[in-house]
């Protein structure tokens, strides 16, 4: 099943989601959805909240990447958290799915050291550099409650405000994907 993509403005997306554990309801189906959502999208990773799941979990596929073609990992993380950050910060071009239409460098650590649960729920405690790390903490900011566009210069959120609220209201929105936009009735609205 793919799932409409929550778009910026829904509050859902600034809310720092809940653990869950392996008795979660059909778990097994929501990840299988989750990587046919993002594949569907041509995303590199997906984090619950943007399909409208409250939950700390998220989908990678580095191999997507057009940035890296050495890239290999593929993930389901689960509760992770981030124990430690490894190296200086380096700058990058990021986009994500859930704010289409807009790209921008992002600062972040060239490694970090992450503690999860896969989709077996077998503990793991793993490095990630480059690429995979990039990934990895983007979504890890989708599942706490943190949008990308978070991450820029005052100077640049400021030259961004009038695309993010043309986002946010659904306006130019030029997806292949299906999107639930947020309206303030308190209801989301699928656009294709």
């Amino acid at each position: 099943m793919i799932y409409p993509i929550t778009i910026y403005g829904d509050p859902l997306l600034k809310r720092k989601a809940e653990s869950i554990n392996k008795s979660y309801p059909k778990l097994d189906q929501l990840i299988e959805d989750m990587f046919e959502t993002m594949y569907f999208a041509m995303g590199v990773g997906l984090a619950a909240p943007q399909i409208g799941k409250s939950i700390r979990l998220f989908v990678v596929d580095s191999k997507l990447s057009k940035e890296d073609k050495s890239a290999d990992l593929k993930g389901v993380f689960i509760n992770p958290l981030i124990v430690e950050k490894i190296g200086s910060l380096c700058k990058f071009e990021e986009g994500c799915l859930s704010i289409p239409g807009i790209r921008d460098e992002v600062s972040r650590p060239e490694g970090i050291l992450l503690r999860y649960f896969d989709e077996n729920f077998i503990s793991r405690t793993e490095e990630f550099h480059g690429i995979e790390a990039r990934i990895i903490q983007h979504e890890y900011d989708h599942i706490e409650g943190i949008l990308f566009t978070e991450r820029l210069s005052e100077f640049k959120k400021s030259l961004l405000k009038r695309k993010l609220k043309g986002v946010s209201e659904g306006r130019n929105l030029d997806t292949k994907y299906p999107v639930n936009v947020y309206r303030k009735s308190r209801r989301r609205e699928g656009i294709m």
